[in-house]
């Protein structure tokens, strides 16, 4: 067998070249294969403009605000990749839940996304109306797995923050094949620790616009005469 790397072409243009590249070492990890798509990263965002900039497998859309329909539509109008919508289960809460779970699968997102607070008859009410996969925020080590998976659960998403990593070991632990999605931290080191712990898949926050702008400018500075 011929174990040489081979070589991948890469193209890209001029004008689109300019991308938010998630870290390569993301790549490390197993992905999740939803709906015959295999998802190694995520990136965490609600910005349109970087969304239709990004070369991660898939985004993860939820923000500290009641969703939307239109900002879901929004979003997955803008993304080349695969949109997992936050719909709720903190503040929002019943049966618009419910409501905008279906509305997310109708739009096209691939899941949805569940927050850690929502009880599990709520969540059983959106796993007998949905098709799509369920993903429900973890937070803690102490929370009830299992009550969480009978009651529907499709997908962890594991945000402990410095914690992250010990979560996804014990999870992984008492679930040796159950999927699990985990925040990565700032550095590849944090990533690559989350990863060994057991995610996988990662979801990675990217600069801001504010920032990408400030480095683009300092560029065309540095241009003039």
């Amino acid at each position: 067998m011929n174990t040489e790397k081979r070589h991948v072409p890469v193209i890209t243009t001029n004008l689109r070249g300019h991308m938010i590249e998630v870290p390569e070492v993301i790549r490390k990890a197993t992905g999740i294969v939803i709906l015959g798509k295999r998802i190694k990263s995520l990136l965490f965002s609600t910005d349109v403009a970087v969304i239709k900039n990004t070369n991660a497998d898939a985004v993860m859309s939820v923000y500290p605000f009641t969703p939307q329909p239109i900002i879901t539509q929004s979003l997955i109008a803008a993304s080349d990749v695969p949109v997992f919508c936050g719909v709720g289960g903190g503040t929002t809460n019943g049966k618009r839940v419910v409501n905008l779970a279906l509305d997310a699968e109708f739009k096209g997102a691939i899941g949805v996304v569940l927050n850690s607070p929502i009880k599990n008859d709520l969540l059983c009410r959106v796993r007998d109306m949905i098709d799509i996969p369920i993903v429900i925020t973890v937070i803690s080590e102490h929370e009830d797995l299992e009550a969480r998976i009978e009651a529907g659960a499709t997908i962890f998403n594991v945000s402990g923050a410095k914690d992250t990593a010990k979560i996804v070991r014990k999870i992984r632990e008492a679930y040796p094949e159950f999927p699990i999605i985990a925040t990565g931290g700032p550095t590849e080191e944090s990533i690559l620790e989350t990863i060994e712990a057991g995610a996988n898949a990662i979801t990675w926050t990217p600069p801001s616009n504010t920032l990408i702008m400030k480095a683009l400018m300092d560029k065309y500075r540095g241009q003039m005469p």
